[in-house]
């Protein structure tokens, strides 16, 4: 058996930050090669929808520029890029691995190449002036940052006044019939099909963790609030495995 696939990772209610971070990045820097086709399968392709709908929620009114936090492969800032032919789009992540694929995804899209850039940099501390962007969001990325009110207030220094937060994320459904079936597929269903095509299926055990601990949409906005966001908002989707949150920055 190859060592990959004997990885095992700490539940993430044991990690202390700097353990989480470096987890993060082991996890994301092995299944690069899979991860949109695991993406795909494992949510039906649900998760297609969910960018759309979050994409048609953001507005750009003063900079034309949208930031994506932890864009992995970009797949949500590409969907700006073309949705909003007006817009200059920025991906950041912190692992480079994922960096190159959604760089190489970037290329071959030739009506919206010359729009999106990347950069490597932590969603703690981003390189960009306050102000910078009218729009911040992020994927599926939220629930693998330790420090998530310090990266929500950062998000909200590069915003423009006025400008919008947008955190698309999967959480157990609050419905309490469906917590049962979503924990089974986590754990069990998901898992079992990461085996068969990733080289590093204990990373898909992770996701799921950090799945079921994410916090409910009341904590999770209550969050937002805290970090500076007004009227904030959430949206659960299909059936409330995913939801997307969105705020406004300013009171």
């Amino acid at each position: 058996m190859k060592e990959s696939l004997r990885r095992e990772y700490a539940p993430v209610k044991d990690l202390k930050p700097d353990d989480h971070i470096k987890m993060v990045q082991d996890i994301f820097s092995t299944i690069t090669g899979k991860y949109d086709f695991l993406n795909h399968l494992l949510s039906f392709r649900r998760d297609v929808a969910w960018r759309r709908f979050a994409a048609r929620k953001m507005h750009f009114s003063v900079t034309r520029r949208y930031l994506d936090v932890a864009t992995g492969t970009a797949d949500l800032a590409l969907e700006v890029a073309r949705r909003y032919p007006e817009v200059q789009v920025i991906g950041v992540d912190f692992v480079l691995e994922m960096l190159e694929k959604a760089v190489e995804k970037s290329a071959r899209r030739d009506k919206i190449r010359d729009r999106v850039h990347f950069v490597q940099a932590d969603a703690l501390a981003l390189p960009f002036a306050d102000a910078s962007f009218d729009v911040v969001g992020i994927a599926f990325g939220i629930r693998n940052i330790p420090g998530r009110l310090g990266a929500l207030r950062e998000f909200s220094r590069v915003l423009v006044d006025g400008g919008q937060v947008v955190v698309l994320e999967m959480q157990s459904p609050e419905q309490k019939m469906l917590r049962p079936l979503c924990t089974f597929y986590l754990r069990h269903v998901l898992p079992r099909l990461a085996r068969r095509f990733t080289r590093n299926p204990a990373a898909y055990l992770y996701l799921a963790d950090s799945i079921l601990h994410f916090p409910s949409s009341d904590r999770f906005s209550g969050m937002m609030r805290d970090a500076g966001f007004a009227d904030v908002r959430n949206y659960p989707l299909t059936l409330g495995i995913t939801r997307l949150y969105v705020g406004r920055k300013g009171q």
